[in-house]
């Protein structure tokens, strides 16, 4: 019986500790390839038609959902900070709650969530389907450095495409929140704009909410290319890789979230 136990413990710990390895050596690659994507991005850019069409792709196309979704979470904003503000005779100051939960927190977080399940996980199936047919191995028989052809641009069109996708979802969802607190409520629209002018600052509040939302692009845009460009290449592999995609993805956004949000607050 003690011998059992004794096994069973064994094997539990080779197991975790194949699992670590595995990561780890996972790590190491997807480090030494971000310094390739890095390395060959003058190569890319040179052909800057490829990023053009890249941020058309990621950003352009990811605007329906990121426009409705911002306008109903400002609309949501609203009702539930008008609701809460009023039981303290604070009902003024609901454009200020609006503004700083959609710059500093939701606009960055949603937005980015949304483009690893939009365009994250599309650029791995381009990526991954590319591998399965060979596509990437043919580039490399004729001399077109695939990373530079295929990888560098679809990233940089993720990084350059997040930034602007939460700016527009920060800025339509104060709108969705100034038509229910304003238009359907009531709220003085005088003191919705003004006390939120005045609350809301430019350093602490919207630049922080930029520098946010630039990481999760870097982070996502590299959790997506990479896993397409490590799929293995059959139909089953490249599903994985979406599916990592979108839950590395999510992961990696809220974990950066914290990291980056108790940075902020201690520059305070």
């Amino acid at each position: 019986m003690v011998e059992k136990s004794v096994s069973v413990l064994i094997e539990l710990i080779r197991g975790i500790g194949h699992h670590v390895n595995d990561g780890l050596q996972r790590l190491g690659f997807a480090a030494r390839f971000f310094a390739m994507v890095l390395v060959y991005s003058g190569q890319s850019f040179r052909r800057l038609h490829l990023t053009i069409r890249e941020i058309y792709f990621c950003g352009f196309q990811s605007l329906l959902i990121i426009l409705v979704s911002g306008l109903f979470i400002g609309m949501v904003l609203g009702m539930q900070g008008y609701e809460t503000l009023q039981r303290y005779g604070s009902s003024e100051a609901l454009g200020v709650l609006v503004a700083l939960s959609l710059t500093r927190e939701l606009g960055p977080v949603v937005a980015a969530l949304l483009f690893a399940s939009r365009a994250g996980s599309a650029i791995t199936a381009e990526i991954g389907l590319m591998k399965a047919t060979e596509q990437l191995t043919a580039m490399d028989m004729m001399a077109v450095n695939p990373i530079a052809r295929v990888v560098a641009p679809r990233f940089w069109g993720g990084v350059i495409s997040m930034p602007l996708l939460a700016a527009l979802f920060s800025a339509v969802g104060v709108f969705g929140g100034y038509l229910i607190g304003v238009v359907f409520i009531g709220v003085d629209e005088g003191a919705f704009w003004s006390q939120m002018q005045g609350s809301v600052d430019f350093r602490f509040d919207v630049w922080n909410g930029v520098v946010k939302s630039f990481v999760f692009g870097v982070a996502v845009s590299l959790i997506a290319v990479f896993e397409g460009y490590d799929a293995i290449p059959t139909a089953e592999g490249v599903s994985g890789s979406i599916k990592r995609t979108v839950v590395n993805s999510a992961l990696a956004i809220l974990a950066l979230d914290f990291v980056l949000t108790s940075f902020m607050f201690r520059g305070l």
